[in-house]
């Protein structure tokens, strides 16, 4: 596999961006606080940490002592620069070894990682007994939340390819619990986040922001402009796509993502 996080290389194009427009969400500390609080340790791996802001946030928060793990060095580059201890390892074969962590983040990236399983396998294998994982992210039962994929045909596609089932990840993790998310600040502007604000998604679309923004400009231009010209089209004549009633029916019942919560069993089994 070639050093880079998954299917689309948006790490090296971005870490400035990321920085500027992705920094740690109250509405996803909330609960990730609450559920890594009584973890047994304070040793936390955070897959997929990018320029490091939730890390650094649950060291500040938590006392947690992180360790950014990444693929991408621009990424890592300024996770250093904020102090914190880094490596660069593809999230499906860490080069770490067996029980070495009291806590294990994946906070939105396990869609990027193509072989999705084996990051969770390695996730469970790097956690001692009693140790928490946290993965948020969306399902693919999030497809109605999010909305712009109506405007980026393409974008179903990649949906559905790239993010696995609530029930598909929970095979995974046996035992584990499910909270929902609802975004209610743009602090992390990923597209679930700047769903519920239209206005937000058509600037975001126009500057290439999120990974989502960035492949369309890479892989379908004209889809991205004529998509960009809908959405415009549409808040000008007063239709609010947030508020189609699939789209409110979904976020009631799954919210904007998910954390899904697991905690390594004491005996190991087929999948600790």
């Amino acid at each position: 596999m070639s050093p880079r996080l998954g299917h689309f290389d948006y790490g090296s194009r971005a870490a400035a961006m990321y920085d500027e427009t992705r920094s740690a969400s109250p509405s996803v500390l909330g609960p990730l606080r609450a559920f890594l609080r009584d973890a047994p340790g304070r040793r936390l791996a955070d897959i997929g940490g990018g320029t490091g802001n939730y890390a650094a946030a649950l060291h500040d928060l938590e006392g947690f002592e992180p360790l950014v793990v990444d693929v991408s060095a621009e990424m890592l580059r300024r996770a250093e620069a904020k102090g914190l201890a880094t490596l660069q390892s593809d999230a499906a074969a860490l080069q770490l070894g067996d029980g070495r962590f009291h806590a294990v983040t994946m906070i939105s990236m396990l869609h990027h990682v193509p072989d999705w399983r084996a990051a969770l396998g390695e996730a469970r294998r790097i956690l001692r007994p009693g140790g928490r994982l946290a993965v948020k992210g969306f399902g693919r039962e999030h497809a109605e939340v999010f909305w712009p994929l109506r405007y980026f045909p393409s974008g179903r596609e990649w949906f559905d390819r790239t993010h696995a089932s609530i029930a598909e990840a929970l095979q995974e993790l046996p035992g584990a619990a499910v909270a929902t998310i609802e975004f209610e600040d743009l602090q992390d502007a990923s597209l679930a986040a700047l769903s519920h604000s239209p206005g937000a998604v058509l600037q975001a679309g126009r500057e290439g922001r999120t990974s989502f923004f960035a492949r369309l400009r890479t892989d379908a231009p004209e889809e991205l402009a004529q998509g960009l010209d809908a959405l415009k089209r549409d808040l000008a004549a007063g239709r609010h796509p947030e508020l189609a009633p699939e789209v409110l029916e979904t976020r009631a019942r799954l919210g904007d993502a998910v954390l899904i919560c697991w905690t390594k069993p004491a005996q190991s089994s087929s999948r600790s």
